[in-house]
């Protein structure tokens, strides 16, 4: 029966660790739901706050010794989506981020903690942006269980290069999505 149910949640879509209990969320957005334009990004014809939300996780594997997140858009007309967010070597002992964690320079990231450059240009959040009257864009939240203390990566490392990193050492991740459109210009 354990098995079934293990395969059950692989076909739905979970990982094993979320099949586990690893669990991601957020008291500003909620999964499934729409983004609230606070967390829009400000500037290339947006104006929002560009701060990032709570994110608080539990359930991580055991053997987690550090967290990395990300918030990347599948929809950004580009070919390859869009990285809007990645933090890595968050201490394993940390199980949420505050609001305004993104703030470029880090200083609202738990100690240890850092950006890596996003699609923007920035070590920072990079809040929503999609383009004016397509379709609501998806916004996937992810938080990924290391079974490494430290991801040794340049500083100046592209989020391509530090998701590579992040998924050669995770040993679970927890997601959930959300949507954000801006209506066409009139």
């Amino acid at each position: 029966m354990e098995r079934f149910l293990i395969a059950a949640a692989l076909i739905g879509g979970a990982s094993l660790a979320q099949a586990g209990g690893f669990r991601l969320s957020s008291p500003d957005i909620k999964a499934g739901g729409a983004i609230d334009k606070k967390f829009e990004f400000n500037g290339f014809g947006c104006a929002g706050e560009n701060k990032s939300p709570v994110l608080k996780w539990s359930g991580a594997p055991k053997d987690a010794k550090s967290f990395a997140v990300t918030m990347y858009d599948p929809d950004a007309p580009t070919g390859s989506g869009w990285w809007h967010w990645s933090v890595i070597n968050i201490p394993g002992s940390v199980t949420e981020l505050a609001a305004d964690a993104g703030a470029v320079g880090g200083a609202n990231l738990p100690k240890g903690a850092s950006h890596v450059r996003v699609d923007f240009g920035t070590a920072g959040w990079g809040g929503v942006c999609p383009p004016q009257g397509d379709p609501p864009h998806r916004y996937i939240f992810t938080v990924h269980a290391l079974k490494t203390d430290k991801l040794d990566i340049p500083a100046d490392a592209t989020a391509a290069l530090a998701g590579f990193m992040v998924n050669a050492n995770s040993i679970g991740k927890a997601s959930f999505t959300a949507k954000y459109g801006r209506p066409k210009a009139k």
